[in-house]
């Protein structure tokens, strides 16, 4: 392709401008696309007649710029600068230089594919091309450093055009000081590398275009002519091109006719004619064009009154002037090839292709797992360090007696877990801090009243805390469950005594949640107090003011993904002295992310159901099949059987979600089963009317059981052979795989039917991901390894929670980075368990900041 020629003036004016950015960028060869070795070969004869003025200048031509060091880069630019300084040609008032191109020729536009891709133009940013990532052979940008006297960590108003208002709006984004605005990575890039003509512009893909503008004008649109837009003519030498801009009037002063401009968006075929609509727009030859187009321009996350140009501007002004303040955390011997921390920074914001923003990604993914691997180090050694804890020794063997007289026998994994726990707890010192997890059915709940009664027996008290109230009534029932068959007495509602052998007075369990009644909450609370309230359970009741326990030895959190470290923290500090801590999780934990999240626990974990569980047969049923589905579970019914029906989740509400299951109930006790006992349970009953149900529904007083999710954990009906799921798309692997689990613990075959509210063709790839896998995997930590893949670990708990690390880089599924985080981080806290050796300053630093920033998230 022919390129377009300038007279010596023009060329002084453009090389004046290009060596005046490279200067500002600090010699970082990116001022223009790729880098000046590349510019000078495009106007290899303009540069030579130029230098060819100065005899002593043969040198400018002679070596790569790439290759130089940085104060040879200076010296270079120097020299060039004097050769033609006072040649530039002034640019006038608009801020798009007009060019010396004559009007708009006679050409129709254009949508051909590129056949040939053409020569890049002078003046954009470096572009995405295949190839690799630049190496370490090259030189590294000269990042430049805050001013004198500021740093990295000050406040970000101290940027250019930061003011108060626009503090505080990134404020919502997290960003108080310039290293969060440096670590504000994008969600994604927009594609602008692809630099064509307008004979090679193809609709739908997303381009660069440096073309001259013909002519711009305002165009009044819509009702009485309110709506003013923007249109222009653009063009280069293959053809024409409309561009509009909507609702933007004031654009049309900008573009004067002969400027030239670079261009960038995603053309479309308009009436048969190809059309940018608001497309981004700067001068050729600008900064901003650099930018904003003709390369992968990051798009970040927004708030009201942030639109995205403008933090492109913040984001490119911190990396150039601010970026050299950031302290690499990983010395040269522990790099291990990874890309340097400053250069990882830059390309995640603006990467030279893909190659480079994926090697940038796996380093601050590396950095962010290596941090937070050590803060788990550092927690659990703080933890360690100088506490006492109680040791729990009982001589009676009262949680032995209580085992051996269950109607069932446990299993290998279950008297593992309890071996580990009764150790860790008759050790004493330091105090437990275990978590138990396991797959759906499992027997957890058994491990954990074991535990209980070991603490009750040695003389202390024990707390199970679960994040609802429907959760934590289900442990209630099943502890008086566990325990019928002996000496018992239900004092209240919410207080049950058992006599157990080996202990001289009854055992008192109460349950103390949000909705006990005033006089019963101040009599448990008493009885908590002084002593003779044996185990509490409850919700997040038990760590209110003026409850205190001050006999606690044991505490466990159920469900602990939904509560924040301080909460947990809280139920531990209603003893005296430092309890035991045992972690529950009713969902089997990915392996990845336990020692992610948990680096700083023991791990227990039950990994064999008891014997005579049966797989459950499950089938994704397509919607139009609805009524056969209705079909089977009456048949079921018909032979002595009993099903559940899940209604579809309400995120938004609890209310809400406990209508539709009214609303359901009442469509089929009405339409399709009026000839079946059906019965209604959702989260907004009552406890006694919770309890009334259920039992009636155990003792087969309902056929059909229409439920919300409180059906997920701790129910037990051996009758019950189907579990129906309405509106399965919108629930995860985990809880789906937990609905399962409420079927299939008799003796007759059980199934699962899953059915969409939506067709296939309607759901999304990732819920036919689920569901599938649901129907072929029967394994729960099999199945938590794909939720994880497919959901990441904030949706893979149901929504995100204080507990979860604010990971910007990392995923969870990075098991390989994971590993090498892992063994770097034992290493290093073997070597220097404080990192206080200077070679781990900035990497201590780090870790200081993440557990700081943890420990205000959780708060």
């Amino acid at each position: 392709m022919a390129r377009q020629r300038l007279n010596a003036p023009e060329f002084a004016e453009t090389l004046g401008k290009i060596l005046a950015l490279e200067h500002q960028r600090g010699y970082n060869n990116r001022a223009v696309q790729g880098g000046l070795d590349r510019f000078r070969e495009f106007w290899q004869a303009e540069m030579a007649a130029r230098a060819d003025e100065a005899s002593d200048a043969a040198f400018l031509l002679l070596q790569s710029y790439a290759e130089m060091t940085g104060e040879q880069r200076a010296a270079w630019v120097r020299q060039w600068l004097a050769l033609i300084e006072g040649d530039a040609a002034a640019s006038g008032a608009s801020p798009f230089p007009p060019t010396s191109q004559p009007g708009p020729p006679a050409l129709p536009v254009r949508s051909v594919p590129p056949s040939v891709r053409p020569a890049f133009p002078p003046v954009l940013p470096e572009p995405v091309e295949g190839g690799s990532h630049r190496t370490s052979s090259r030189p590294r940008p000269a990042f430049g450093v805050p001013p004198e006297g500021r740093s990295v960590d000050d406040p970000v108003g101290q940027l250019r055009g930061v003011d108060a208002k626009t503090s505080a709006r990134l404020e919502r984004l997290d960003v108080a000081t310039v290293r969060d605005l440096l670590y504000l990575f994008p969600r994604r890039h927009e594609d602008y590398s692809n630099v064509v003509t307008v004979s090679e512009i193809v609709p739908g893909q997303e381009c660069t275009l440096i073309a001259t503008v013909w002519e711009s004008r305002v165009v009044a649109q819509g009702a009485k002519g309110r709506r003013k837009d923007t249109e222009a003519v653009l063009g280069d030498e293959t053809g024409n091109v409309r561009a509009i801009w909507f609702g933007q009037q004031y654009i049309a002063r900008t573009l004067k006719p002969g400027a030239r401009i670079a261009v960038s968006g995603k053309p479309e075929v308009f009436r048969g004619q190809l059309v940018f609509n608001s497309p981004a727009a700067y001068p050729a030859d600008s900064e901003a064009a650099a930018i904003h187009t003709g390369r992968l321009a990051p798009v970040y996350p927004l708030t009201e009154g942030l639109r995205l140009p403008a933090l492109r501007n913040l984001t490119w002004q911190a990396l150039q002037g601010w970026l050299g303040g950031v302290e690499e955390t990983l010395p040269d011997t522990l790099r291990e090839g990874r890309m340097p921390l400053l250069e990882a920074i830059f390309q995640a914001h603006y990467p030279d292709n893909p190659e480079a923003w994926q090697a940038a990604r796996s380093r601050l993914a590396f950095d962010e797992l290596l941090t937070l691997q050590l803060a788990m180090h550092s927690r659990r050694r703080d933890s360690q360090a100088e506490v006492r804890g109680v040791a729990v020794n009982q001589t009676a063997d009262v949680a032995g007696r209580f085992l051996r007289s269950l109607p069932f026998e446990l299993t290998g994994a279950q008297a593992r877990c309890i071996a580990e726990i009764t150790e860790d707890m008759a050790r004493g010192t330091p105090p437990m801090n275990r978590l138990l997890q396991g797959e759906v059915g499992s027997g957890k709940t058994v491990v954990a009243l074991a535990a209980l009664l070991s603490t009750t027996a040695a003389g202390f008290q024990g707390a199970l805390m679960a994040p609802t109230e429907v959760l934590a009534e289900q442990h209630f029932r099943s502890a008086s469950r566990l325990l019928e068959g002996r000496p018992r007495q239900m004092d209240e509602d919410n207080l049950l005594s058992v006599s157990l052998e080996g202990i001289e007075r009854p055992v008192t369990i109460g349950l103390l949640t949000g909705s006990v009644r005033a006089r019963e909450k101040r009599m448990l609370t008493a009885m908590a107090a002084d002593g003779t309230l044996d185990l509490a359970v409850g919700t997040q009741a038990l760590i209110q003011e003026g409850v205190s326990l001050p006999n606690l030895a044991l505490a466990i959190a159920d469900e602990q993904h939904r509560f924040g470290v301080m909460q947990r923290s809280a139920l531990r500090r209603r003893g005296g002295e430092n309890p035991h801590t045992l972690i529950m999780s009713a969902t089997p934990i990915p392996r990845t992310l336990s020692l992610t999240l948990y680096g700083d626990l023991d791990i227990s974990t039950i990994d064999e159901l008891p014997a005579g569980r049966q797989t459950v047969r499950t089938r994704l049923v397509a919607p139009e099949n609805r009524e056969a589905a209705y079909g089977f579970v009456r048949k079921q019914v018909q032979q002595g059987r009993q099903a559940f029906v899940v209604c579809p989740l309400i995120e938004e509400s609890a209310s809400i979600e406990a209508k539709a299951a009214t609303d359901e109930y009442e469509r089929l006790s009405c339409q399709v089963f009026p000839d079946l006992r059906v019965g209604l349970l959702h989260g907004r009953m009552h406890s006694r009317d919770k309890d009334a149900i259920l039992r009636s529904f155990g003792d087969g007083g309902f056929d059909v059981l229409v439920t919300t999710a409180v059906v997920e954990v701790g129910i037990d009906v051996p009758n019950a052979t189907i579990m129906l799921i309405e509106g399965a798309e919108r629930f995860g692997l985990a809880q789906l795989h937990q609905f399962r689990g409420r079927v299939g613990r008799g003796e007759h075959r059980s199934y699962c039917l899953l059915l969409p509210s939506e067709t296939q063709g309607d759901m999304g790839a990732s819920a036919k991901e689920r569901l599938s896998a649901l129907e072929r995997t029967h394994d729960g930590f099999e199945l938590a390894e794909i939720d994880l893949e497919l959901r990441g670990p904030g949706d893979f708990f149901g929504t995100r929670q204080s507990g979860l690390p604010n990971l910007r880089m990392a995923r969870f599924s990075d098991r390989g980075l994971l590993e090498s985080a892992r063994e770097l981080a034992e290493r290093l806290t073997s070597e220097d368990p404080d990192l206080s050796a200077p070679r781990h300053a900035a990497l201590a630093a780090q870790v200081a900041r993440f557990t700081n920033r943890a420990d205000a998230d959780a708060s």
